[in-house]
Parts: C-alpha cells; structure tokens; sequence
C-alpha cells in the first residue's frame, strides 16, 4: 500500500475555481466514506481550509488511485471533472510526505509561517479518525506531521516569516500601517463565531478596537465569543452579540467587518453594503450641510454607490471607461444614428445622477450631442475619428467601512470593490498581496527540518513494512522448536522436567541466534531508500505463507486502530 494525495489549492487553481470547489462539513463526510468504499484505498483523510482542498488516501494502486481520487474530488466539489484536472496535483509516497509536512510547518500557506494551519490538521484527523477512515499509515503521517509543525516553530523563527491570515488580512486593510494604531477607537462587526472568526475578534480586541459586536446563525455561540472577549485580559472592549438578522443595521455602524461563515450562499451582498454606505454617509453630508459651508468639517457626501444600473441607458455602463462622462463624445462614438437618438432621449430625460456636478455636465456636453446627432443623420453614424485618449482614475474618497472577507466561498460580494467609500480585502487579495510578500531566513532552516522529517519517516514506514515478515518468520521458527520438542519427548518418554527444559532453552537460542543477524540486517536494509523488496526476499527464502504475513498486520492494524478511537 502507498500514500497518495490528490487536490488543489491556492498555489495552483484560481480563488474563483477553489470557492466553486469548496467542500462543507457534510460533503467532506461523505467523501472519506466514498473513498473508503472505493476499490483502490483502504484509509482516506481531507484536508480542507480556506485555501487548498487534499485527499489523503492509502492506495494499492497509483493510476488508479490517482484517477479515482480525482473523480471523487469533482464529484463531491460540484465542480466538472475536465475543468477541475487542469488545477489539480498529484504527490505519491515521498512526496506527498513531503508536501504534508510542508504544509504543516506553513511553508506553502498563502501566508507563509502561519500556524492556523496546525489546528486544522488536527481536525482533519480527528474527522477521519471519527469515521474510522484513517487507519496506522494515515494516523502515523497526521500526528507527525503535527510533531514536525510544532518543531519548526519552536526552533527556527518562521513565525517572523509570516502571521495568521486574520493578521494579514487587518494589515491589507489598514494599506501597510500600523494595524493598532489603524484599529484604535474603531467599531468592530465579525460575522460568524467559528474558529477563524474568533480569532479574529481577538486580535481586533488587542489591537484596540472600542466596541465589538459578533452575529453568528447560532445565539449562543455568538454570545460566548463575547462574553470572552470581555474577560479576556489585556483587553478593554466593549463586546455584545447580535442575532444575522441584525446584520444590515450593524453595518451602518461599524468601520470594520471580518466576516467568515460556512455560508454557500453570499452573507453580504452588494446592495447591502451600498446601503449601509449611503446611510452612514447621509447623515455625515446632514450634519455639513447644517452646519454651513463655512463650518469646516470637511466632511463631504460620497458619490453614489451604484454601478452600472441606471434604466433604459443604451450603454454598458458596468463596461463604460472611468473617467469619462456617459454623455460625452467618447460615449456616443460609433452609434448609430437610432442609437445616438436614444441616448439623447436619455439624457434630456435626466435619469443619470441629479447631482450639481451632473447637471453642469449635462449642460457643456448639450452643443456637442446636438452636433453630433445632426452628423448622424447625414452619414448615419458618428466618425470613429479617434479613440479617447486615457484619462486619469477619479481618486477615490478615503474608505469609510472596512471589509475583511476570509470564506470560502466567499462570504461578501465581489461587485462591493467598485463601491466608493469601501475597501475590501478578500482571499483573492490577499493572494495576489502574499505573492510579494518578503521571505524570511529561517524559511531554509524549515525545509531543511522538512527533508530529515521525510527521511526519517520514510525510514521508520518501510522498517515497518517489514516487521509483519520478520514477526511471521520468528513465529514459524517458534512452532518448529514446538514440533520438534514434542517429538524428542515421544521419543525419550522417560526425560525429567529439569532436562527437558534445558534442552528446549538450548534449541531456542540456537535459533534465535540463527534468526538475529539477518532480521536485523534485513529491518536495516528495508528502511533504505529501494529497500521495500526484502520483505519478498525474505518470505521466498523462508517460503512464509503470505496469509500468515498478512494476519501479522491486520492484528496490527486492528490494535493501532483501537488506540487512536481511545474507550468507546
């Protein structure tokens, strides 16, 4: 049997394919029971986070194996087996150890050094150990690799490397700055009350944030992630929790929003945040404009939060260029003259924004539509003459409400990056951040424990694949001393007690003697690379019986399996 493992992650798919693939709780259940059932592995294991989707598996097989694994993945994924292959990879027995325990020291996190990825191990091998999928192969890797995860953080400096994604993400947010000094005084929303998001609740705690509000589908967990956060120490936050109905009122508060749930569907649409945005800004554009002109704030009203979705405009306007008006000439170029006319009717009829600074602009463009549509009607078309030249990105105004999405699928809209007045840093983000982020030295001291982990466990695995030939041998060799002690006392009917012992002792010494050199070369022999072939040598040298062999390590197996399950 051999190790095998098959997935993808976000190395080597885009988000937009691993938020398709995701897995929820139940559907990873059902694939390790999938995969156990299945002709070529015998244990099966999931790894499943935010970023990176792996089945673990013992296979007797490897292309078949790999095919099925894959199957099961795109079955169980939702996602088409021919659009998912391209971004899956394939690590089989040395290499997929090697990649495990890389993992687990966070060396190919998206944030590299982090040590989240250490718990969800855990779970992974908790979940498989429940379903009693994992059996002495897997339960071996798992715990070592959790062993090797530990090691690389407490000898090296990898967490200098990197931090939590929780910690990343807040950094993105507050564009490079401190992220205490960025966070302190501010009003907190985290969505969800799960692992990530209390973790996340608590490192906004300690940055200082002034209040913090949790909304999770369960009340109760919601409100005992409050309740420690007001006891955790070192920290002075106001906390409280608040049912998901709440959501959208606590979003017109808030300056700060960490959301990730188990949600397949969107917990945060567009419309919602355009919504609490334009609710949040009203009343700051009321407050200035009671105050007068000259008073000072500086407190402007935001533009409006709405792309792409004015009524009965004959452009594409979620396609439109940013910085030209929607009635200009680079607008309007290359309609057609029915076209231009609609667009005219259009215009006249007001429907783009009502703002000052859009009437004045519907005023400067007026002469030049109407020589336009007058060219129109001559030719039938307005004169590509030129295409616009780039115009500089409006600047847009300082965030007001900070989004930090870090679900899988994706818990906020994506369509919330164009709105004004929000910056919103989700997975896909903070990959394409990660990709520059600086690598610390101690990243080589890593791998280097990485590659003696894999050999030493390579070592120990196939030192082990051969006990079970070297326990049947010795067992063979017990019941020949057996026979032929009985023998001898039909022989010799008259041997006392005291000689009949002494010659037993004698004969089973010789042939431990006999057996001692060669089981210890053969064990020495077997955990060197290439060395899986001497446990066959052995079993035809001493013509075992297979099935002897194979009881060995099913007694084995049985009694590993039973320590992992622990007392029923």
């Amino acid at each position: 049997m051999s190790l095998l493992v098959v997935g993808l992650s976000h190395r080597s798919a885009p988000v937009s394919v691993l938020e398709r693939a995701a897995l929820n709780p139940d559907a990873q259940i059902k694939l390790l029971q999938d995969t156990v059932a299945a002709e070529p592995a015998a244990e099966a294991a999931v790894l499943a986070t935010c970023n990176r989707i792996e089945l673990y598996a013992d296979v007797d097989k490897f292309h078949a194996g790999v095919a099925e694994l894959s199957t099961l993945l795109a079955q169980h994924s939702g996602v088409g087996l021919e659009e998912l292959t391209p971004y899956l990879y394939v690590h089989y027995e040395d290499r997929a150890v090697h990649h495990l325990f890389s993992v687990a020291c966070g060396l190919d996190s998206m944030v590299v050094g982090e040590g989240q990825i250490l718990g969800q191990i855990k779970d992974s091998l908790a979940k498989a150990q429940d379903l009693h999928t994992a059996g002495r192969l897997l339960n071996d890797l798992f715990q070592q690799a959790l062993r090797v995860g530990k090691r690389a953080h407490s000898e090296t400096g990898i967490d200098r490397a990197g931090q939590s994604l929780v910690t990343f993400g807040l950094e993105q947010l507050a564009a490079g700055g401190d992220v205490e000094d960025w966070a302190r005084g501010k009003k907190a929303l985290v969505v969800g009350a799960g692992s990530m998001s209390s973790l996340a609740a608590a490192t906004l705690a300690r940055a200082g944030v002034a209040e913090l509000v949790v909304a999770n589908r369960t009340a109760e967990r919601a409100e005992r992630l409050a309740q420690l956060l007001i006891e955790a120490d070192g920290t002075d936050v106001t906390a409280r929790a608040v049912p998901m109905e709440s959501v959208p009122f606590e979003l017109t508060r808030a300056d700060v929003v960490v959301s990730c749930t188990g949600a397949t569907s969107l917990v945060l649409p567009a419309d919602a945040v355009a919504a609490a945005v334009e609710g949040r800004v009203g009343a700051s554009a009321a407050v200035s404009e009671s105050a007068g002109p000259d008073a000072g704030t500086g407190v402007r009203p935001l533009p409006p939060t709405s792309v792409g979705n004015d009524e009965n405009c004959p452009l594409d306007l979620s396609a439109a260029q940013s910085g030209f008006s929607v009635m200009g000439e680079a607008a309007v170029a290359g309609m057609d003259a029915a076209t231009l006319e609609q667009h005219a009717a259009w215009v006249d009829n007001g429907t783009v924004d009502r703002r000052e600074a859009a009437r004045r602009a519907l005023e400067a463009d007026a002469e030049l539509i109407t020589a336009l549509a007058a060219t129109a009607a001559t030719v039938g078309r307005i004169p590509e003459r030129r295409r616009p030249e780039p115009a500089a990105e409006a600047p847009r105004p300082a965030p007001v409400l900070f989004l930090l999405d870090l679900a899988m699928p994706r818990d906020i809209d994506a369509a919330v990056h164009r709105l004004a007045g929000v910056r919103l840093v989700d997975i896909e983000s903070l990959a394409e951040a990660s990709a520059d982020a600086p690598m610390a030295a101690d990243v080589d001291q890593v791998r280097r424990i990485v590659s003696d982990e894999v050999a030493a466990f390579g070592a120990a695995l196939r030192a082990a694949h051969i006990t079970p030939t070297v326990v049947a041998l010795r067992t063979m060799a017990a019941d020949v001393v057996a026979t032929e002690i009985a023998r001898l006392e039909g022989r010799l009917p008259a041997l006392d007690d005291k000689h009949r012992s002494e010659i037993t002792q004698t004969v089973k010494r010789v042939v431990d003697k006999l057996l001692h050199a060669p089981t210890v070369r053969v064990k020495q022999l077997a955990a060197e690379p290439g060395g899986a072939g001497y446990a066959d040598a052995l079993r035809t040298l001493f013509d075992l019986d297979q099935e002897a062999v194979a009881a060995v390590s099913r007694a084995d197996d049985d009694s590993e399996n039973s320590k992992n399950r622990g007392p029923a």
